[in-house]
């Protein structure tokens, strides 16, 4: 058998922890024999959750930690302060070495300032962004960056659409992804001076399929494979998309079960509105890689359930496999500014 990812998980982080964390980490440990999964968190809370699963015990341990960062508390502070806290542990496990990935769905921001302080940026990447991957009506869209650069430049575009073009590639399996550029209108004028600025960098790019720019209403109808865009925006844009797909589900279901009439064409679409919601559910595709750091960091919603929590994992796999940094490495023609020399696999390997 091959060599094991190992996946460190923050089983402390997130609305529903540590219940749909561990059940979430059991369930792809079952699902995958290719995979071991660390737990950080209290050991009695942990020890308790996992006393009512059966597991392959050989791949899974336990890290105890005495910290939690809350949600709310300063990031950087909270970095800084709480060393022994899941994220922190966790996060240097993945710098050490000692684990390929890590997973939580605890605080975004000290997630984001834990990826860069502990972890590390990858030598030329100039800004790690979050990668979601949402349904659409032709499958998954990648929106990046959807929180961790509110003001970036162009060149951070740039390398964004390079990013995700290529982890879209390995991960999704589509060779040449249509990358596009978030704006207001379809014409290449139009849009503020970040958008202007990067449109015509993107055009010269050889090694992307960009077709132009998009407006919201195009991409759930799956007009990208890659939608490029600051972090201000990309969260207005995945806010909104949950949202609304949570309104119309509530509202349909309760059209559902208004009348008898309905109850009964409920149960006779049952079967085919299941595998509709399905394909538009993003739990489907795990969280959101924090891109362009020396070792992958996922986070998951804060809410997240265990089918979310399991799909996280398993993306680690798949990245692993992969060598989706390797990638970012050889394919984007990476300069390190700090030396003012061009990065090659062997100088950051």
């Amino acid at each position: 058998m091959s060599e094991l990812v190992r996946i460190a998980v923050d089983a402390m982080g997130g609305d529903n922890a540590p219940g749909e964390i561990i059940k979430g980490a059991v369930d792809a440990l079952n699902e995958s024999d290719r995979i071991a999964v660390t737990l950080l968190g209290d050991e009695k809370k942990v020890k308790a959750e996992l006393s009512q699963y059966q597991y392959p015990f050989d791949r899974l341990s336990i890290c105890p930690t005495t910290e939690v960062i809350e949600m709310a508390e300063p990031p950087v502070k909270a970095i800084h302060d709480k060393k022994d806290s899941s994220i922190v542990r966790g996060m240097r496990m993945v710098k050490e070495g000692e684990a390929d990935a890590f997973v939580t769905a605890g605080s975004t921001g000290a997630t984001l300032v834990g990826g860069q302080i502990l972890v590390g940026r990858i030598k030329g990447i100039e800004r790690p962004p979050l990668a979601p991957l949402m349904p659409t009506a032709k499958g998954p869209v990648l929106l990046i960056d959807c929180g961790a650069n509110v003001d970036p430049r162009s060149s951070h575009l740039v390398q964004f659409a390079q990013m995700g073009s290529i982890y879209y590639e390995n991960m999704i399996g589509k060779q040449n992804p249509r990358v596009a550029l978030y704006n207001i209108g379809a014409e290449k004028e139009k849009g503020n001076s970040l958008v202007k600025e990067t449109y015509p960098l993107l055009e010269q790019l050889p090694d992307i399929n960009f077709v132009g720019n998009i407006e919201a209403r195009d991409i759930p109808q799956g007009a990208a494979d890659v939608v490029v865009c600051d972090a201000f925006t990309g969260n207005a844009i995945l806010k909104m998309y949950e949202g609304v797909a949570i309104t119309l589900l509530g509202e349909v279901k309760k059209g559902l079960l208004s009348s008898l009439r309905s109850k009964i064409g409920a149960f006779l679409i049952k079967p085919a509105l299941k595998d509709t919601l399905k394909k538009f559910s993003v739990t489907t595709y795990g969280g959101a890689p924090l891109l362009g750091l020396t070792g992958l960091v996922v986070k998951t919603h804060g809410s997240a359930k265990a089918i979310e929590v399991k799909n996280s994992i398993l993306q680690c796999e798949t990245f692993k496999e992969k060598n989706i940094n390797g990638q970012f490495r050889d394919r984007m023609h990476l300069v390190d500014r700090t030396r003012h020399t061009t990065t090659t696999a062997k100088t950051d390997r």
